[in-house]
């Protein structure tokens, strides 16, 4: 008796996957994110770089939670006045203010800048304290 000789099937050529087109989560201006595997990468690496230290408390010492609440909200501000100082400079160096517009920008620049620090001092708030730690980040201002 002969073998019988199973006979090969043809094979399929492997289907070539189109290249799939980054689905855009958010965009907001010539800032876009458009790999949600990135955020989840950066999310991931986070929750290593804060496992590997002790975690951060806030501790509710009623005596220091005005103080802690004020440097948070004085440290958000700062950086907000910052970012206007920013982007007034570069609307002032495109051209796009007029003088009278660069003036009451830099004096109300100038004032809420006043107005942090004397609310600070009041707290006794160090200037160099209004900055937060972003762990793997570095410091936010």
């Amino acid at each position: 008796m002969a073998k019988r000789r199973a006979r090969a099937l043809p094979r399929r050529p492997a289907k070539r996957r189109r290249p799939r087109k980054p689905k855009v989560v958010a965009q907001a201006g010539a800032l876009t994110v458009t790999e949600v595997a990135e955020l989840d990468d950066l999310r991931k690496q986070l929750q290593r770089t804060a496992a590997a230290h002790s975690p951060l408390r806030w501790n509710a010492d009623p005596d220091d939670v005005q103080r802690s609440v004020a440097q948070l909200v004085l440290t958000l501000v700062e950086f907000v006045r910052q970012l206007l100082e920013r982007q007034s400079l570069r609307r002032m160096e495109s051209g796009t203010l007029t003088e009278r517009q660069v003036e009451d920008v830099g004096r109300a620049l100038m004032q809420l800048e006043e107005t942090v620090r004397d609310i600070a001092a009041k707290f006794g708030i160090p200037p160099e304290e209004l900055n937060l730690e972003l762990g793997p980040l570095g410091k936010l201002i």
